[in-house]
Formats: C-alpha cells, sequence, structure tokens
C-alpha cells in the first residue's frame, strides 16, 4: 500500500471513530445497565418491581437503537486496529527498488545460469 493511501486512510479512520465516540460511550452504558436489569429481573418476585425493570428495559432498549450508529465507530476503530498491525506493508513511491547491491547481482546470475 502506498504511503499516501495510508496515510489518507488512516486520518479518514481516526476522524469517524472520534466522531462517533459519544455514541459508543452511551451505547455501552445502555447495555450494561440494561444488562443488570435484565439479571435483576430474575432474581426479584416482586410484581410491581418487574414491571418496573420491564419499563427501564424498554427505555434502554430505545436508547440503544438510537445509538446504533455507534457500530461505524467500532468498525473505524477496527479498521484502525488493522491498519496499524499492517503498517509494515506501507512503501513510499519512490523505493520501490531494493537498496541492496547484491540482491540486483543474485538476480542477474540466476537469469545468466538458465541460459547456460
Amino acid at each position: 500500500m502506498p504511503k499516501w493511501l495510508w496515510i489518507t486512510l488512516f486520518i479518514v479512520l481516526t476522524i469517524i471513530a472520534l466522531a462517533n465516540l459519544g455514541p459508543m460511550i452511551a451505547l455501552a452504558i445502555s447495555l450494561f445497565i440494561g444488562y443488570i436489569l435484565f439479571k435483576q429481573f430474575f432474581k426479584t418476585e416482586s410484581p410491581g418491581v418487574r414491571i418496573a425493570i420491564v419499563i427501564g428495559v424498554i427505555f434502554l432498549t430505545a436508547t440503544a437503537l438510537s445509538n446504533i450508529f455507534a457500530l461505524v465507530g467500532l468498525l473505524a476503530g477496527y479498521g484502525l486496529y488493522v491498519l496499524i498491525k499492517n503498517r509494515d506493508d506501507v512503501y513510499d513511491e519512490e523505493t520501490k527498488e531494493e537498496e541492496d547491491p547484491f540482491s540486483n547481482f543474485e538476480k542477474e546470475w540466476s537469469e545468466f545460469q538458465k541460459y547456460y
């Protein structure tokens, strides 16, 4: 991958991930509270408390669904992870040839050996 493309992708994915940071936090908080309410629903035996928990879960489901576009931020974060993990594949367009003079000799010698 050319260096300019890597830098462009890095900048774009960083902007997307940072722009969706607030919705990602809101989604995580609403899912965490929903998980706690779900566990409490099965522990309690009072019908009034169960109705209150169901109303709370409905409210948190609406909150989680309104922040569902935070998944775009999560995908951008994963794209950043993959991009940084594979940064060794980045090269400059000007330096495509190897700098080692002996590697060129080895190529020429192998071509020479094919014909003789």
